[in-house]
């Protein structure tokens, strides 16, 4: 299965905007149903990392899912992603955007498809 990581984001106002929503954009492209693994680890203090949230959906072909994820109150978070994979390609495009308390982009937060790093697999 592809893995996907954002990496660690810092989420503060010294810095920008914080988000206080995660979202998770998912576009299947396979010809089957995609399988989707999601896990968010976050941090309140950038010393000691929890895990927020795992999340498993199945998006059906040529379907697309939209998740939020609350995250506000955490000074940095990492939004990692896998996709189940066909012999032709990956099978789901994927994004991860930060939303701040208004519903607003945080730009500084926005990871398209080809902003992600590939990974070896989420460590559930």
């Amino acid at each position: 299965m592809p893995a996907y990581s954002t990496g660690v984001v810092t989420n503060t106002r010294d810095f920008g905007t914080a988000a206080s929503t995660i979202v998770l954009n998912v576009s299947n492209i396979d010809v089957a149903d995609t399988t989707v693994t999601v896990k968010i680890i976050a941090s309140v203090d950038s010393d000691t990392f929890y895990t927020a949230y795992v999340n498993g959906f199945v998006v059906p072909i040529g379907g697309y899912e939209v998740v939020t994820f609350m995250i506000a109150g955490n000074v940095a978070y990492e939004v990692q992603v896998s996709t189940d994979a066909s012999s032709l390609g990956p099978a789901a495009l994927v994004s991860v955007y930060g939303l701040d308390e208004f519903g607003n982009l945080v730009v500084s937060q926005g990871f398209a498809p080809e902003a992600l790093t590939s990974i070896p697999a989420i460590m559930l």
